[in-house]
């Protein structure tokens, strides 16, 4: 029998950290799916690469640079999108940064800063202005890219792990006080996940052998399989799954 679940059709999607990795992945199963996607990252050649991709597909995104570590640049990527499309569905947090890999004790301040803006205050406010506008059009989704790390600090990983952490509370903050105005607010926990992104961890022989000494599947996961857990969660299809936390190497909901 045929399910319309997963068609997103005139639906207005931000993903941001989309110009690679995770996100680029994410934006394009969003954008396969009928939404016309807002391809976000700190550059606007990165995304306008994924977004001629996906229109070559046959598909609709336009790019949409912020950095989410900017306050004005949050700002301001709201007033446009606001100013262009008067709505916005779906808002995936997924820029992130992790500038430091070493022990927490030589953890520097400028580290600890930038870790902070991006990975807390970002999606902080990035779900503060996608709620507004959400809230005024009677609903939407947001998902937050954490980490297993959120639950089990990755080594060499601190400040990170910590500002993950606290995506995962976020998350149940959202959700917890937007769930009134129809806005469904949650988080995915990305285990090892093969890109750019997590190059130490593949480079680094010990650290990548304990990894994935403690999957069940004993291996990486690959972009793409986080996309289509992000899909289930903006689609109606999870109508009732409001504010958990997904983790998908360890086939846990919490």
């Amino acid at each position: 029998m045929s399910t319309n679940l997963f068609d997103l059709t005139g639906k207005i999607a931000l993903v941001t950290g989309a110009s690679r990795g995770i996100g680029e992945a994410i934006a394009k199963l969003l954008a396969e799916q009928g939404a016309h996607v807002l391809v976000s990252s700190r550059k606007l050649d990165g995304c306008q690469a994924v977004v001629d991709e996906i229109v070559a597909a046959g598909h609709s995104a336009e790019a949409l640079p912020c950095h989410v570590g900017d306050m004005d640049d949050i700002i301001n990527a709201f007033a446009q999108i606001k100013d262009k499309h008067g709505k916005l569905d779906i808002l995936v947090n997924n820029a992130a940064t992790n500038p430091y890999f070493g022990h927490v004790l030589d953890t520097d301040l400028g580290a600890y800063n930038k870790t902070v803006d991006v990975n807390v205050r970002g999606y902080f406010f990035m779900s503060i202005e996608a709620g507004k506008i959400m809230r005024e059009n009677g609903g939407g989704s947001i998902v937050n890219t954490a980490s297993i790390n959120a639950l089990q600090p990755g080594v060499f990983q601190g400040i990170y792990s910590i500002t993950k952490a606290a995506v995962v509370n976020m998350t149940k903050t959202f959700a917890k006080e937007c769930a009134g105005f129809n806005i469904r607010v949650n988080a995915l926990l990305p285990g090892l996940t093969k890109t750019k992104f997590a190059g130490a961890l593949f480079t680094h022989e010990d650290i990548h052998k304990e990894a994935i000494s403690k999957i069940p599947m004993h291996r990486h996961a690959e972009p793409q399989e986080m996309a289509g857990t992000v899909l289930y969660l903006v689609s109606d299809a999870s109508s009732y799954t409001t504010g958990e936390c997904i983790v998908v190497d360890g086939g846990m909901t919490l």
